[in-house]
């Protein structure tokens, strides 16, 4: 029989099929699939891409095929498949909820990704906002807003703090908002998000925390920490299926123009148009991914009944890998507050003597190593740790093994003797 979700009085029972499981330790789609080497042989891909898209996890990939037999359109249909899927999609509402440690009130808005949350959320913020934001930022936090104040890479977590201090006490009379990362994209570094937050509350000001890099590693609780506005994204969280998640106040969202216009965002059109009141209608027109929204969810509940297993393994694995890069004198690490700062699975660096998309073809097409180089959608930052270079990152998740670390550093080492 399918796991109930919700019982309605007039209306059969809301359900998800049977056959999604929780794993206690999660497992990735392909964790051991092969990959081609230059010379013709064949090796078990080493992913060391997290941090850019993470794999699906099995857990995932049940969730999705369990709920295709029903899926069918939400919020609208009386069929019984109908009220299936629209019940699994609000339960996905939910379980993001949890995961977040959200409060209760808030809105969690579906969208595609942490870009598209944040930029809804730019579209959302009152006219004449001020908003601040460090250049360490990735993209999708640095670029959507009107009115920006881009303050310079902090030289330590204190200092971060201070800084927003300082320029949100500068800011004219009126909104104001502090966007702020929970862990760098570009060297894993966590940031005083709960410091932060206080500053901002003292100022008068909301935060908005892009924690796409920090939810696939570490839990994460908005009520505790005192976070407006939290942006991530399924396909950083082992749910590649398109979807990502806005949440946080529902004031600023309930009063804006809707982000996309269309069915579902309208209450009543006629000569005039009425807007869905609800952040989460009001911005969700069309029809939604459905599938996305599952998947998330699903990636959510497993990561939530692992957090400890999975923060201690990774740690070990990362203090083996930043070991391993110490010990070669031709690999720099980069790191903005040095090398004991808190860390999530993220490690960037450059190698003497090697433009960084060479190494990264080096690592592939020799060693069955896939890594990221370039500058991570974090121009300004990448460029301030590397003096105008590019760089590699490698990035650590649940497929990561030992065997994986250990082949990485032997791949770099081998680069100085060329």
């Amino acid at each position: 029989m399918p796991t109930l979700l919700a019982r309605s009085p007039i209306t059969p029972a809301v359900t998800r099929p049977e056959g999604v499981r929780v794993h206690r330790i999660p497992r990735v789609v392909g964790a051991d699939v092969p990959v081609p080497l230059r010379d013709g042989g064949h090796v078990p891909y080493a992913n060391f891409d997290y941090a850019a898209s993470a794999p699906c996890l099995e857990a995932v990939q049940e969730a999705v095929t369990g709920a295709l037999p029903y899926y069918s359109s939400v919020h609208r249909g009386a069929g019984y498949a109908s009220q299936v899927t629209t019940g699994a999609y609000e339960a996905a509402r939910e379980s993001v909820r949890s995961f977040l440690g959200a409060w209760r009130r808030s809105a969690v808005v579906f969208t595609r990704n942490t870009t598209d949350s944040m930029n809804l959320l730019a579209r959302a913020v009152p006219a004449g906002t001020s908003v601040v934001v460090f250049e360490t930022e990735h993209h999708a936090s640095l670029l959507p807003w009107r009115r920006a104040v881009r303050l310079p890479a902090p030289a330590t977590a204190a200092e971060a703090v201070s800084a927003a201090d300082r320029a949100l006490r500068a800011c004219p009379i009126g909104s104001r908002l502090l966007v702020v990362t929970a862990a760098s994209n570009v060297t894993g570094e966590l940031w005083p998000i709960e410091e932060l937050a206080r500053v901002a509350h003292r100022n008068g000001a909301r935060i908005a925390v892009d924690a796409a890099q920090l939810v696939p590693h570490r839990p994460l609780d908005m009520t505790a920490l005192g976070l407006d506005y939290v942006a991530f994204s399924g396909h950083k969280l082992y749910a590649p299926f398109g979807a990502g998640v806005l949440a946080g106040r529902a004031d600023w969202l309930r009063a804006a123009e809707p982000y996309l216009k269309g069915g579902g965002a309208s209450a009543s059109v006629g000569a005039t148009t009425r807007w869905a009141a609800a952040a989460e209608q009001r911005h969700e027109a069309g029809s939604p991914n459905v599938l996305g929204a599952i998947a998330l969810a699903a990636a959510c509940d497993a990561l939530a009944a692992s957090w400890k297993d999975l923060a201690a393994r990774e740690e070990v694995l990362v203090e083996r890998l930043r070991t391993g890069l110490s010990a070669l004198p031709h690999v720099r690490e980069l790191s903005l507050w040095g090398g004991r700062a808190p860390r999530v699975g993220i490690v960037s660096f450059t190698v003497d003597g090697w433009n960084a998309r060479d190494v990264a073809l080096t690592l592939s097409e020799e060693h069955g190593i896939g890594v990221r180089d370039g500058r991570f959608c974090a121009h300004p930052f990448v460029r301030h740790l590397a003096g105008g270079d590019t760089a590699v990152r490698a990035s650590l998740g649940i497929g990561t093994s030992e065997e994986h670390i250990d082949r990485l550093l032997t791949a770099l080492a081998g680069l100085a003797v060329r």
